[in-house]
């Protein structure tokens, strides 16, 4: 019998295929027993070629429904840097009300971790949002103070497993539509969701959020402050990926080979519709090579060195 879990992701017809590699790195990595129900906010009516490639997808362990959402933030701030979609899980209280929890995740994220377990085995209690906590750097802290945050108890909102039937008991997309209207806030949506669910957060383990700075050893001193050695050491082993930086499809970033080893795991009817950044996948074929990755990593530990040495 399968175990249905409710996920849920934000994405424009631009990003597809980001978000097709996200979902196909879920159930890589989740038990067979699980079915996963997924929710796609949308801006925009995806192309009826895409909604068919979906539906042929994996078919037997995915489910797909789709909400569109235009024009249901008018009004509110978003910074130029982010699209609109991204605000969209301030909404789904209200949107899925035929939930009581679900799973939120970002779609520049590759799995690595049995999503259906941990949903089915969480307790959120009378915590809003179950999320991993970021590990401040130091140029954020006067920034994280100003909006009301905790340094070292602001959390990425790029994977949350949220409590909509308490949410909605306390009326927060309501007030988390309100919060949104602030014009200074640099992420918005998260910034907002921080605020609000502020002593009603439940931390969870770094590996199932693992930001771009948790894998750089030169911000190792700023993790080892909200978390231990070996929460360092797992990440690096077994920690899911959110790309908060540079995107792997457009650039060379920290672990860019594993979301090109996953993308060529998609059906070729998904691959071939996308015109792939040819320097980037020269670029992952070199490092997948033996002697190309050691020459890379050896040049970017030759390049920290140097950079440390010029401050």
């Amino acid at each position: 019998m399968k175990y249905s879990i409710p996920i849920v992701v934000a994405f424009t017809e631009n990003y597809f295929i980001p978000a097709v590699t996200c979902l196909l790195s879920i159930l890589k990595s989740s038990d067979e027993r699980y079915h996963f129900e997924v929710k796609c906010l949308l801006t925009k009516n995806l192309p009826d070629k895409y909604l068919e490639l979906l539906s042929n997808f994996y078919p037997d362990r995915m489910s797909f429904s789709y909400v569109n959402l235009e024009g249901a933030l008018e009004g509110v701030y978003v910074d130029e840097r982010y699209t609109i979609a991204a605000s969209y899980r301030l909404l789904l209280p209200e949107i899925l009300k035929e939930y009581d929890k679900i799973i939120y995740i970002d779609c520049d994220v590759i799995v690595k971790n049995d999503l259906g377990k941990l949903y089915e085995e969480i307790e959120l209690d009378q915590n809003y949002v179950a999320a991993v906590y970021e590990a401040a750097l130091d140029y954020q802290i006067s920034y994280l103070k100003k909006i009301g945050c905790e340094p070292g108890y602001y959390f990425n909102s790029g994977f949350l497993i949220m409590n909509l039937e308490l949410m909605r008991k306390d009326s927060m997309s309501q007030r988390f539509i309100e919060a949104l209207k602030v014009p200074y806030l640099q992420f918005p949506d998260q910034d907002v969701l921080n605020v609000i669910c502020k002593g009603r957060v439940l931390g969870l383990n770094p590996i199932y959020n693992s930001i771009r700075t948790f894998f750089l050893p030169q911000f190792m001193p700023e993790f080892l402050r909200r978390y231990s050695k070996s929460d360092w050491d797992n990440v690096q082993r077994n920690g899911t990926v959110h790309y908060t930086g540079g995107k792997p499809w457009n650039e060379f970033t920290v672990k860019f080979d594993l979301w090109w080893d996953m993308f060529l795991l998609l059906p070729e009817n998904i691959k071939e519709i996308w015109k792939k950044n040819k320097k980037v996948f020269f670029f992952y074929k070199i490092y997948k090579t033996g002697i190309g990755k050691k020459c890379i990593i050896f040049s970017q530990n030759l390049y920290r060195k140097l950079k440390s040495r010029a401050k």
